[in-house]
């Protein structure tokens, strides 16, 4: 009787003990292969597809963490911020407008900055902006919706990141959003030196220390193995909402111009998937369907920013605080960028 009591609450522990992220892919799997069994191959090429894109923005942010964590050069980096985190904020939004990451690709490098002590402030203004524009999307932007539309969604990009960065340099001012990253033990990616190699002189030559060289393969296995999982969500439920989620459905929720009209575009358009090159084509339907200008830039920046598949990144990154802040700086600076798009458009 005693094992037969042990043995639910035994199973149920094993159960806990799963790692959610893994558990979640199981489930939508086994979803897509006992519901869609015909379209199970497409999706998994497909969440493939994406990885092997991605994977080398996450190669080259993983082996920077850990050679920067194996060489301890936290302190030293943290010495070069010092008196310079407005600088460092516009760079970051100037950066973030010009680098070619979508919402997704750009969590490694997140979570680089964030491993290496750089302020959260410039962090975010990289992080909202980035996903925004890049030269390529701005091209396919122009072509589908016009070289004032791109021209507008660049500033937008910039001037995102430069409100979100300020903000919350005003709000660490203050103590709020400290130690913004997971402790996530065994992962590697926390912001503490566990291994105690961080004196403030770096070892760039790590290799010849076998402390450091055991430091560099833990960073390593660990930060990929946790942006490897967490990607692969992402690119599943991608995957699932391009296919299941009707562009018609979300023309008819954004229709018109006013203010409610972009408050509503950014509303649908923050949880949609909207790829950098795939959304101008949509938006430019949509605005054809009856779409105001507003709406459709709140749309755009909004399912850039804050993009469910991001988010599901984001909030595996971040603690729940910095992640509430990156959302509403993402939906206000949306909103904001289609009023004043939409006001300039009417002129």
């Amino acid at each position: 009787m005693e094992e037969a009591l042990r043995g639910p609450r035994g199973f149920r522990a094993r159960i806990g003990s799963i790692d959610r992220a893994w558990l979640s892919i199981g489930l939508i799997l086994l979803g897509i292969a006992v519901l869609a069994t015909d379209r199970f191959g497409h999706f998994v090429v497909f969440a493939a597809t994406q990885l092997l894109d991605t994977a080398p923005f996450i190669l080259f942010a993983v082996l920077l963490i850990a050679h920067l964590k194996a060489a301890g050069v936290e302190k030293t980096l943290a010495r070069a911020f010092e008196g310079r985190e407005s600088r460092m904020i516009l760079l970051a939004a100037l950066f973030g407008g010009l680098a070619p990451f979508c919402s997704c690709q750009v969590i490694p490098f997140v979570a680089a900055l964030l491993a290496l002590g750089t302020p959260l402030s410039a962090v975010m203004a990289f992080w909202l902006s980035s996903p925004l524009i890049d030269p390529p999307t701005l091209l396919v932007t122009a072509a589908a919706l016009g070289w004032p539309f791109a021209a507008a969604k660049a500033v937008a990009a910039v001037g995102i990141g430069l409100f979100g960065g300020f903000v919350v340099k005003a709000v660490t001012a203050g103590g709020g959003l400290a130690n913004p990253a997971r402790d996530r033990t065994g992962t590697g990616c926390g912001c503490r030196n566990r291994a105690g190699l961080s004196d403030g002189r770096p070892a760039w030559r790590f290799w010849t220390d076998p402390a450091r060289r055991a430091a560099f393969a833990r960073e390593t296995g660990g930060n990929g193995l946790f942006l490897l999982k967490w990607l692969t969500l992402a690119y599943l439920l991608e995957g699932l909402m391009i296919a299941y989620v009707p562009a018609g459905a979300i023309a008819g929720l954004v229709g018109g111009d006013g203010v409610l009209s972009v408050v509503t575009g950014a509303l649908v358009g923050g949880p949609a998937y909207l790829n950098s090159y795939a959304a101008p084509p949509l938006v430019a339907g949509l605005m054809q369907q009856g779409m105001g200008a507003g709406a459709a830039m709140a749309f755009i920046v909004a399912g850039a920013v804050s993009s469910i598949p991001a988010m599901i990144a984001v909030f595996a990154l971040v603690r729940r605080r910095v992640f509430a802040a990156y959302v509403g700086l993402g939906f206000a600076g949306a909103v904001l960028s289609g009023l004043i798009y939409g006001a300039v458009a009417g002129v």
